[in-house]
């Protein structure tokens, strides 16, 4: 049995602009959301001819669920400190902590729950950010901890200094955090 599809075999700079204007996007934004360059926008709304390729799969699907772009967005940081937690280049987590207060809010990007930072805890408290950041750093308890210490360049055991150092790296699997300040 041959699978048909509804996709549009292309689209048209009518509809680029379209759809960039439902969103109230410039075209640098366009861009970086579809993965793209801003002088490759320019082109498709500037064009002529049919647009083909894999944008036109993307453009339908705006066209029907405008709100995705919303749901792709990162939302505006409100604390010092910002977590990006990644399995692999997929981002899973955005965790924002104001340590003066004590507070963590966290965003999750996906439904798997092996995936998230804090698994099915979707409020977690000042201690369970704590004992996240330890889980991805060496444990306290290591043999010539000191040694290690000195090689990164820390004066003392602080889970934090260490993840913003190795990046959350752990050996037996591919999680990382990018960390904002």
């Amino acid at each position: 049995m041959v699978k048909e599809y509804i996709t549009p075999k292309y689209t048209d700079s009518a509809e680029v602009k379209n759809i960039r204007s439902i969103l109230k996007l410039t075209q640098k934004q366009f861009a970086d959301f579809v993965g793209v360059s801003k002088p490759t926008v320019e082109r498709w709304e500037s064009a002529n001819e049919p647009i083909r390729g894999p944008i036109v799969l993307i453009i339908e699907m705006l066209r029907r669920m405008p709100q995705i772009e919303q749901e792709y967005t990162l939302p505006e940081r409100k604390t010092p400190i910002r977590l990006k937690y990644y399995y692999r280049d997929m981002l899973c987590t955005v965790i924002d902590v104001n340590e003066i207060e004590q507070r963590v809010y966290i965003r999750n990007y996906t439904d798997n729950l092996l995936y998230r930072a804090f698994g099915k805890n979707e409020h977690p408290s000042f201690s369970d950010y704590e004992e996240f950041l330890e889980s991805r750093c060496f444990p306290k308890s290591r043999d010539k901890m000191k040694l290690v210490l000195k090689e990164y360049d820390i004066p003392f055991y602080d889970p934090f200094l260490i993840v913003e150092k190795t990046g959350g790296r752990m050996e037996e699997d591919e999680f990382h955090i990018v960390i904002e300040r």
